[in-house]
């Protein structure tokens, strides 16, 4: 069990430490005895800042995604997010001219990757915000990394603990600037211009990118230019991933200063302007970021204002970004009296996707306070409904969305509801509901990818030739691997739900005629999807009906939509059966599989190359954010019993010490140890973690 403790205070900010009394997650090491790739190699540290910007890396120091670096901006399109910092090299010196590195460092014109921890004694996050500990030939230096919020800057700082009284600190930064996703061997290594002044340098490539700007925060120090190469920086996971895994870094010199008990050391790295830099010195850049996550856990619902819950309040502040490369988005929603706002998918390469967005609203926004945000989420996506559907993603660096998705319009309705519920907000409903209608009614008369209302029983059926349009939406090259084309069952319980909210809001809003139309609609769709889906044979609900090879009875978790929505669409003499299957086929100490393991194309591991791996997808892989689903339809059976739905997910919070630290991933193997895969941080895995704590929360005691 990990230990809680509150957060040892620094001189500046004690008050502030002390109030937020914040978590501390420990994951310790042995200085002195190197950590190994294999095992230490696979826990991550991310940082964000709230544009979808990010500093992500190994805890032990090492890089092996593309993807790890200090700082990846998230700049205007059609740049997108883009490295600019990988990496520092850190070097100690003492006075009897003893030198030592502190993390990875170069050696023989590479990168040595097994000696990056060798002197790491202990990594921690206080509030969410990553420390190192480092014992190094007797002396104790932290370091902590920071990213401002709403800055494409990165602050890291040095302190001398104990063990010396002066140390020369010698600071070398390696560039590689490229599109974050694109292949490591993209970096440049020339064509780059350095000018320098004092202890503040300036770095500018060819490709018209701004200039990353760097300054020295100490009270002496001094930039010496010195560039070297390294040609040959090997991506562990990468290679293993099947991707391009090896490119060059490039530096244009190091910093020196020296580093004393009394003085700390920062180095900023950033996208922004000087003026911007000079604002904020780096002991009230930390306070103001204590202050706005002490901020966060106040806002947030009681019951996961400690423990687990608070970690993951934390986390998911991590995917809320303004989306800064959309200009269009900040036009419109600004006009309206808001701020454009989305949500980062997954770190580190998924960018905000319609779905994971509307899943993701409740556990992120709603159950955090954040409330405003929730309505800015909302109408940023209205206004980029298109044909009745709206975007399924926004590819990187891009203004326009892509629509190729049957379900995230639908679970749009969801995010609404929640949301409405949460706030009574007619103000935005009435403004929400001619498009609301408009998505409803090109949903029964047919819109792209074949998306249409059958008119023979009323339920809802997609499918288009190369397109992968349900959640289970894993495509290699031109193979769709699970297509589900026909009537879906989660789609259809989704559409019931859309159709009755729907109708709902229209009676609210004064239309009884046309609340009317909508439920007797309804009813037949629900007549339509118990008659058609409900398998007596295998005692589940089939998962596509009217498919290209007929009706199809896999045992998947989709059908627990069926009765986990606000409008349930299957009988309720089927429920305790549903729960039955999914407990004992599919429920995992992480989530839920993706499908039985007596499927014959169950895969037991998530591994490979691409197309290795998008067979898995979800073909057995297990999904964090499944436990949600499985939450409320639980409560749905059984409403009174939250101490039974909690123990679907107390199993999970092991999983905070691994992979990316105090976070959720994205997936994980379908067999123990149940490793996590994918993205190392997912936002519809720590939203849904978090909305099924805080729905199974001990009520507390009035009076």
């Amino acid at each position: 069990m990990t230990e809680v403790t509150t957060a040892p205070a620094h001189a500046t900010n004690a008050a502030l430490l002390s109030e937020l009394a914040p978590l501390v997650r420990r994951i310790p090491f042995v200085a002195g005895e190197a950590p190994t790739l294999e095992e230490d190699g696979t826990r991550e540290w991310l940082v964000t800042n709230g544009l979808g910007g990010y500093a992500a890396g190994t805890l032990m120091g090492a890089l092996t995604r593309r993807f790890h670096g200090l700082l990846v901006a998230a700049l205007p399109a059609p740049a997108g997010r883009t490295m600019l910092l990988t990496h520092l090299e850190e070097r100690l010196g003492w006075r009897d001219g003893t030198r030592a590195w502190l993390g990875l460092h170069g050696a023989a014109g590479r990168l040595a990757q097994l000696d990056a921890g060798l002197h790491l004694d202990e990594f921690r996050l206080e509030a969410g915000l990553p420390v190192w500990r480092y014992v190094v030939n007797g002396a104790i230096v932290e370091k902590r990394v920071l990213m401002p919020h709403g800055q494409n800057t990165v602050h890291v700082s040095y302190r001398l603990i104990d063990g010396a009284d002066r140390l020369r600190l010698s600071l070398r930064p390696m560039v590689g600037f490229r599109p974050h996703e694109a292949p490591v061997d993209r970096s440049p290594v020339d064509g780059y211009t350095v000018s320098a002044r004092g202890q503040r340098i300036e770095v500018v490539a060819d490709g018209g990118l701004p200039p990353l700007r760097l300054v020295l925060h100490a009270a002496t120090g001094v930039f010496m230019f010195d560039d070297q190469a390294i040609r040959d920086v090997r991506y562990l996971v990468e290679e293993r991933r099947g991707y391009d895994h090896a490119g060059p870094l490039w530096s244009p010199g190091r910093f020196r200063t020296d580093l004393t008990p009394e003085a700390p050391v920062t180095i900023i790295a950033s996208a922004e302007s000087w003026d911007t830099l000079a604002a904020i010195n780096p002991d009230e850049a930390l306070a103001v970021e204590l202050t706005r996550r002490a901020r966060l856990l106040a806002l947030a619902d009681p019951s996961v204002r400690t423990g687990a819950g608070a970690e993951l309040v934390l986390a998911a502040d991590q995917f809320l970004m303004t989306p800064a490369s959309r200009t269009l988005d900040h036009v419109l929603v600004r006009a309206s009296g808001g701020q454009a706002r989305s949500v980062i998918a997954g770190y580190p390469w998924f960018t905000d996707w319609g779905r994971d967005t509307m899943i993701s609203l409740e556990g992120l926004t709603l159950c955090t306070g954040r409330t405003n945000e929730a309505r800015d989420i909302l109408r940023t996506f209205a206004y980029h409904v298109r044909d009745g559907l709206i975007p399924n993603m926004f590819p990187e660096g891009d203004n326009d969305g892509l629509y190729h998705t049957a379900d995230a319009t639908l679970w749009f309705f969801h995010a609404i509801d929640r949301y409405q519920r949460r706030t009574h907000d007619v103000l935005l409903l009435r403004e929400l509901l001619p498009a609301l209608r408009r998505i409803v009614a090109a949903h029964r008369a047919g819109t792209r990818f074949g998306i249409e209302v059958d008119p023979e029983d009323g339920l809802l059926r997609q499918g288009a030739e190369g397109y992968q349009l349900t959640w289970m939406d894993a495509k290699v090259d031109d193979w769709v691997v699970t297509p589900r084309r026909g009537k879906a069952v989660e789609i259809n319980a989704l559409w019931y739900n859309a159709v009755r909210l729907l109708a709902g809001w229209e009676r609210e809003t004064g239309d009884a005629a046309a609340a009317a139309t909508l439920e007797t609609y309804a009813t037949d769709v629900r007549a339509s999807f118990n008659r058609r889906f409900w398998n007596p044979e295998v005692g589940h609900l089939n998962d596509v009906v009217d498919g290209e090879a007929g009706d199809d009875p896999a045992c998947r978790p989709n059908q627990l939509l069926a009765m986990s929505l606000a409008f349930p669409v299957l009988d309720r003499a089927h429920w305790d059966e549903v729960l039955d299957v999914v407990r004992r086929e599919l429920l995992t100490p992480v989530g839920l599989r993706s499908l039985s393991p007596r499927h014959a194309q169950y895969q037991r591991q998530y591994f490979g190359d691409l197309r290795a791996r998008d067979a898995a997808y979800h073909q057995g892989t297990v999904w964090s954010w499944l436990i949600g689903p499985l939450v409320d339809a639980w409560l749905a059976r059984h409403p009174d019993d939250l101490a039974g739905a909690r123990r679907f997910v107390e199993p999970c919070l092991a999983h905070l010490d691994q992979a990316c630290i105090g976070s959720v991933s994205e997936i994980f193997d379908a067999e123990p140890p149940y490793a996590p895969r994918g993205c190392f941080a997912q936002a519809w895995g720590v939203a849904e973690w978090l909305r099924a704590l805080a729905r199974t929360a001990t009520p507390r005691p009035t009076g």
